[in-house]
């Protein structure tokens, strides 16, 4: 299946590694997660402009995934290299309600993901409410 994703999605290269495939020659599921994690790294530091040391070591804020809903469409094979995709779906007063899809080298979708996250104060282990500048941040890849 052919995807359409929008125009605010951030977009990342991910290639396929042996070490993310079972003996079928396919991508491991869970490995699939661990796609999602990184991309989700990767767009808070080149996307959002603050990298996770920043956020956690210098903030003291955490940013667990609290909730995933995933959908596997088409394997994946060693040596592909993948386009992810990230958009955010909503913005609540703690948390970011985001989308993943992962494209491979036909444009054909492999997996898409809901994932929501919650910033938290690792030091009161308790959500928080966004700030106003990571909000403004989310804001050109928000898409509803």
């Amino acid at each position: 299946m052919k995807t359409v994703t929008p125009h605010a999605a951030f977009q990342k290269t991910i290639l396929v590694r042996f070490r993310d495939c079972d003996p079928a020659g396919i991508v491991f599921y869970p490995r699939y997660l661990e796609m999602f994690n990184n991309l989700i790294e990767d767009w808070f530091s080149g996307g959002l402009g603050l990298p996770f040391s920043e956020l956690i070591t210098n903030r003291g804020r955490g940013i667990p995934t609290v909730h995933l809903e995933v959908d596997f469409a088409a394997p994946a094979r060693m040596g592909d290299l993948l386009t992810g995709f990230l958009w955010v779906r909503r913005v609540g007063q703690s948390s970011i309600h985001l989308e993943i899809v992962l494209i491979g080298p036909d444009d054909v979708e492999r997996v898409r993901g809901k994932v929501i996250l919650v910033l938290t104060d690792l030091r009161a282990h308790r959500s928080m409410e966004i700030p106003e500048d990571l909000r403004a941040r989310l804001l050109p890849y928000t898409c509803e």
